[in-house]
């Protein structure tokens, strides 16, 4: 089952309800991207991804995923049974469902230039990558900056208790990514 059916199910179930169309177009456009993912990115890099080094996820990314469906559950609880805090306005969502959108075209569009696109921070030297030296004096500068914050672009859940669920736990996890990709650098 495609990680979109995982989403859609946890959503609605959630919630109760399938008449939340916020959450339709969340799964829409997580489907696409996931889809076109496949369609256009380099195997070697999908391998990468989900085996870096040829190995098992680290428990960090496990962790991540746990939050991330933990997320989806509140935020189906929230909007769909108990609004505990679904008051972010109809605008918001709608800018975060956009902002989310861009946001994934910008990961594609690095995955597709950058084949080490991992989700650990590794030189894959068994890959053939190599660090050039212009990027080690300046590694935050450029695009790599502008793609590590993510917080921001979770309002289109309709729900602020949801959007501290993902941002509280992660923050800690990416501020300690980021550095550890700077000292690797």
């Amino acid at each position: 089952m495609p990680i979109s059916a995982y989403i859609q199910s946890v959503l609605f179930a959630s919630a109760g309800t399938i008449a939340i169309p916020g959450f339709w177009i969340y799964v829409t456009i997580y489907a696409f991207v996931f889809m076109l993912s496949l369609a256009i990115l380099d195997p070697g890099l999908l391998e990468e991804r989900m085996r870096p080094g040829g190995k098992r996820l680290t428990v960090a990314l496990h962790v991540f995923t746990v939050i991330l469906f933990v997320h989806w559950i509140v935020a189906g609880l929230d909007r769909g049974r108990f609004h505990w805090s679904d008051t972010v306005p109809v605008w918001l969502q709608a800018v975060a469902l956009a902002v989310i959108a861009a946001a994934y075209a910008l990961v594609l569009w690095a995955m597709t230039v950058n084949r080490f696109f991992s989700s650990v921070a590794r030189i894959q030297t068994d890959r053939g990558q190599h660090v050039d030296r212009a990027l080690r004096l300046h590694p935050a500068s450029g695009l790599s900056r502008r793609l590590r914050h993510h917080a921001g672009k979770r309002r289109c859940a309709g729900s602020w208790l949801a959007t501290l669920v993902l941002v509280v736990p992660c923050v800690p996890g990416l501020t300690v990514r980021a550095v550890t990709e700077d000292h690797m650098l």
